[in-house]
């Protein structure tokens, strides 16, 4: 007898509507492709009206080589430095452009724009384990185009949608010629050569239409990773590259079996070259910009060659000072985690060219190389670098990313495999580090002439172009105390003067102090310089009045409008540029003059004629802007502060007593300088957050920017002799002071707001007789530089609407 929980037969109706589960499967399929071309088609709606139009392709302008040099020939790297020689597509060898598609884009003549096979095969990679552009590619050579040009390398999903809707609109409106066309003229290809036409030039020393198949093959190896290839670093992995293009050319028709054979045996010749780059893109966009700025389009079209004002020894040394400088501080900072992560199947062995090819979309760093993560624990990381080299870092290298590396690190902290990472190499060994937040900016010039001799803007040109020794608005801090003490000096004041280091009275509601909290009472003028006391320094600009010592600094080149109009000018609270402040401690360091900061020397066109040249400038009493005594004794106080106070770690590390300068720290060290110079050489450096925040509790102008200033005039002063200033004939030094020789026995102040002595400009003590043999301009501003008749390409000071 059945069991009552028998269920009962299904009905012959019901057996015929249910279909069978392989047919439920399809039916869930095509409904959730169904749901995707619907999202699909939603978001190409809202994302293809924000897509960036197509001038840029359709009136291509190609960069030309506008050449940009050292004063001493060598030529600048960044900006007109590519190398690229513009190829149109009749002009490229059919070898060439066959071998490049072979391997970059097998269908690029059957698909448009986007090659669903690709596309297809792309997810079945991820679907697998495998990564998207890393193992199984799924970039058309038009998708390359439409990222070279027109969008970012981020890497995420919205990057990809936009770029095949962009290639999708490029190849309705462009032919396959003229996508090729763009490509192949603007595509990197390592070495700093763009393009294939620079590129055999650059690898091979001819043309494309002599190159064989083999060295055709080697170049169409380059795109995917031009660093990871690169036949003048790694020849190895160049060829072996160079094998896997000749095997498509084979089988794509592109060379026949005989000449495959011969191509895999030929040896290739490599040109050799020993010039190392120079970094100073910061200065050859800014030589761009003025010579474009006179001479309009011309500039890319006449093959001008701009021979720059730098050094090249000296301005590779201040590159390598700011950048150590600024790698150290970010190795002090907390860990911020990796810079990106990758998904890598377990399977891919540390040397397979597939993992360095996950770096491809990153920039390197000669110094900062970037890296993949292959393993990690927290006393060991494995990483492969961009140029497939397979490091490992040890728990010595691992101090700062210890946070990252325990059990129950944060998600945004945690370093695991496929982790984007910094490295740095120390010594044979590696360290894992971060790229810096904080930025810099170090400029030497020529006190004599105005000359600059090297100007770095910041940490990373690629990174961020803004130039931050030219455009940099920054208070200077202490570093403006100089030019306060030397208005000093012509009213009455004596580096011997007592002044007292005691809290103010009578200042309003403000309660300013020493940045040591420290008072000394009663303090010579020279010392407190050297000490940097803020309190004797407020007296100061309170002897003259903040109006007067306002326009006293202007002298010096600064721009009256952006300093304070109040006590805080003391404190160096207004604004300046570093290279604004290096000219004006050029008038110390040459006796009084002001002098226009020049970057450009001359320009001369493709038949070598000389366009432009620089006028010459070299001090003349029209330029003087304060006595020379003035300057000589304002430089002894300078002089004392890099041999006992704040900076006196210069003179003890250099070995040399000819150095002169001063310390800069604002408040919650928001900004970090120095700057000084010895008689043939002023230099400046800066540190800062473009974001105002601090530094750090434990940094300072003499903890960050003297050490890097320090590096730099260690190389520059090499082979210089020891040049101390002489003293003019109108200064005395009497027991162990000078002073003006008009107070050579007495009349000026000798001593300042003790006793409760009021401030102000009644005390003002004028010498009896003023003998000064270099007197100054009756007006306090700065002159006119000599006019000219060749049109002045040179860096001005910025002026207030800058």
């Amino acid at each position: 007898m059945p069991s009552d929980t028998t269920a009962p037969p299904t009905s012959l109706l019901q057996r015929l509507l249910s279909p069978p589960w392989p047919m439920r499967i399809v039916k869930a399929l095509a409904a959730a492709l169904a749901l995707g071309v619907v999202a699909l088609g939603v978001a190409t709606l809202v994302v293809y009206p924000q897509l960036p139009d197509l001038d840029t392709l359709t009136h291509y302008q190609p960069k030309q080589p506008l050449r940009v040099f050292t004063s001493d020939g060598v030529q600048i790297g960044g900006f007109g430095s590519e190398r690229r020689v513009y190829q149109r597509i009749d002009q490229i060898p059919k070898l060439m452009k066959d071998s490049l598609v072979a391997i970059e884009d097998a269908r690029f003549y059957e698909h448009r724009g986007v090659d669903p096979i690709s596309v297809v095969r792309a997810v079945v990679s991820v679907v697998s384990g495998g990564t998207v552009r890393r193992i199984q590619g799924g970039s058309t050579i038009t998708q390359q185009v439409a990222r070279t040009f027109l969008l970012n390398r981020e890497r995420t999903f919205s990057r990809k949608f936009k770029e095949a809707l962009l290639s999708l609109r490029i190849e309705s409106q462009l032919s396959k010629d003229q996508v090729l066309e763009l490509y192949m003229n603007e595509i990197y290809l390592g070495s700093r050569a763009y393009g294939f036409e620079a590129a055999a030039q650059t690898y091979f020393g001819k043309t494309l239409a002599a190159l064989s198949p083999a060295e055709c093959a080697m170049l169409a190896g380059l795109p995917q990773n031009p660093q990871h290839a690169n036949p003048l670093s790694n020849l190895e992995r160049a060829q072996a590259r160079q094998r896997i293009v000749l095997a498509s050319m084979f089988r794509q028709g592109v060379i026949n079996e005989a000449q495959y054979e011969a191509a895999k045996a030929e040896q290739l010749v490599i040109r050799k070259s020993n010039t190392k780059e120079l970094h100073a893109e910061f200065v050859a966009e800014a030589a761009r910009q003025q010579v474009f700025a006179q001479f309009g389009e011309k500039a890319y079209t006449q093959g001008f060659d701009v021979v720059t004002t730098l050094v090249a020894a000296e301005q590779q040394a201040a590159y390598q000072a700011l950048r150590r400088t600024l790698i150290e501080h970010a190795q002090r900072q907390p860990w911020r985690g990796p810079q990106g992560n990758e998904t890598l199947p377990a399977q891919l062995a540390d040397d397979d060219p597939a993992i360095a090819q996950a770096l491809s979309d990153i920039d390197d760093d000669e110094d900062l190389r970037a890296a993949i993560v292959t393993a990690a624990s927290p006393s060991a990381v494995t990483a492969v670098l961009a140029s497939g080299e397979v490091i490992k870092i040890d728990k010595a290298g691992l101090r700062l990313v210890q946070t990252g590396l325990g059990p129950k690190a944060s998600k945004a902290l945690a370093i695991g495999r496929g982790s984007i990472v910094r490295v740095l190499q120390q010594g044979k060994g590696w360290l894992l580090t971060q790229w810096p937040q904080a930025e810099g900016a170090m400029v030497a010039l020529n006190p004599a002439t105005g000359e600059v001799r090297a100007l770095v803007g910041g940490f990373d040109f690629v990174q961020n172009e803004f130039n931050h020794a030219t455009q940099g608005w920054r208070q200077p801090g202490s570093s403006f105390k100089p030019f306060i003490y030397a208005a000093a000096l012509d009213h009455g004041v004596m580096p011997e003067t007592l002044v007292n280091d005691m809290p103010l009275a009578n200042v309003g509601n403000w309660d300013p102090g020493n940045s040591d909290g420290s008072t000394d009472g009663p303090i010579s003028v020279h010392e407190a310089l050297a000490r940097s006391k803020n309190l004797v320094t407020i007296r100061l600009v309170q002897l003259l009045g903040a109006p007067a010592m306002r326009e006293w600094t202007a002298r010096f080149g600064f721009d009256i409008k952006r300093q304070p109009d109040n006590l805080t000018l003391a404190l160096g609270t207004g604004a300046t540029t570093p290279l604004q402040l290096a000219s004006a401690y050029g008038v110390l360091a040459n006796g009084g003059y002001l002098l226009p900061a020049t970057l450009i020397r001359s320009v001369t066109d493709s038949k070598g004629q000389v366009i432009f040249k620089a006028p010459s400038y070299a001090p003349n009493e029209s330029l003087r802007v304060i006595s020379e005594r003035n300057a000589f004794i304002t430089n002894t106080m300078l002089q004392e502060v890099t041999r006992s106070g704040t900076a006196a770690r210069a003179q003890a590390t250099l070995k040399r007593p000819d150095l002169y300068g001063k310390t800069g720290t604002t408040n919650d060290v928001v900004d970090a300088w120095f700057a000084g110079f010895q008689p043939g050489l002023v230099a400046v450096v800066w540190l800062g957050y473009d974001t105002p925040r601090s530094l750090g509790s434990h940094a300072s102008g003499a903890s960050l920017a003297l050490p890097a200033w320090i590096e730099f005039m260690a190389n520059a002063l090499k082979n210089v002799p020891v040049k101390e200033l002489a003293a003019p004939a109108d200064v005395i030094k009497i027991d162990g002071n000078w002073r003006y020789s008009d107070w050579a026995l007495g009349g000026g102040i000798i001593s300042l707001g003790l006793d409760d002595q009021p401030v102000g400009p009644t005390l003002i003590a004028q010498p009896p007789a003023l003998q000064s043999t270099s007197p100054l301009p009756p007006s306090p501003t700065a002159p006119s530089a000599p006019q000219s008749s060749s049109p002045t390409i040179a860096i001005p000071l910025p002026s207030p609407a800058q």
